[in-house]
């Protein structure tokens, strides 16, 4: 039996929400730690980072040594960067003892070409989404905002994180999966016939006239799944189980 390869996501770890803090660290140390060969971490992995100062805050820090204690096991661990947390940097990767992907990314497992996104940007119905989401990624928006201080930068999330979710509670929930023709725009021109994503909060498999698309969990409350890949199979779980 080969050794395993570990996909989550949107686990948007927080203060407020320790069951999730504390299956997360479980799952890190009995997991992965013992039976992964790679772990992808792709995105949304904290509720949200303000930049890589946020390290200074104790439970930050701790979240991120618990990655790098997977990498001194010897997992070769990846992460891509979700909309929660898409300002992570250098102290972050260092910290981690990981490598950041661009979303999307091309990775090749046992010789399976497989396409990886965070998911975010296959929601192109959402059009107002998308339109914040061109300004985030915008380099001069990132510089302005990372030399703000930190006490604006608290503020700033904190309003836009209320703006979110009253937005959220009004907005057609179709309009918030994925676009199908994106998908299949997205699978037709890559290399991969397998496409792995999360955002959505919609864990499942799907099957598109390009190729396969398989959505991993988040998490909440202490519960979560992850993907596995192992002898060539890939296949979706819970944690705890």
């Amino acid at each position: 039996m080969t050794q395993a390869t570990y996909f989550i996501s949107d686990l948007h770890l927080s203060p407020s929400d320790v069951p999730t803090v504390q299956a997360y660290q479980q799952f890190m140390r009995h997991v992965v730690a013992s039976k992964a060969e790679y772990l992808y971490i792709l995105g949304d992995l904290f509720e949200y980072w303000l930049g890589d100062d946020q390290l200074d805050e104790p439970f930050y820090a701790e979240q991120v040594a618990e990655i790098a204690a997977v990498a001194q096991s010897g997992v070769k661990v990846f992460f891509m960067a979700g909309n929660r947390d898409l300002l992570v940097g250098r102290r972050f990767a260092k910290s981690g003892q990981l490598t950041v992907l661009p979303d999307p990314s091309l990775i090749h497992l046992q010789g399976q070409a497989i396409l990886l996104g965070h998911g975010d940007r296959y929601c192109t119905d959402d059009i107002a989404y998308q339109r914040y989401r061109r300004l985030t990624h915008n380099p001069i928006v990132q510089w302005i905002w990372l030399h703000l201080p930190k006490k604006i930068r608290d503020k700033q999330i904190a309003n836009l994180r209320l703006k979110s979710q009253q937005s959220n509670k009004n907005k057609n929930r179709m309009i918030m999966d994925v676009n199908l023709a994106a998908i299949e725009t997205e699978l037709q021109h890559s290399p991969a016939r397998l496409l792995i994503h999360g955002h959505t909060h919609r864990p499942a498999q799907h099957q598109h006239q390009h190729g396969i698309r398989w959505v991993i969990p988040d998490w909440k409350k202490g519960h979560g799944g992850y993907l596995l890949s192992q002898d060539g199979q890939i296949s979706l779980h819970s944690y705890p189980v």
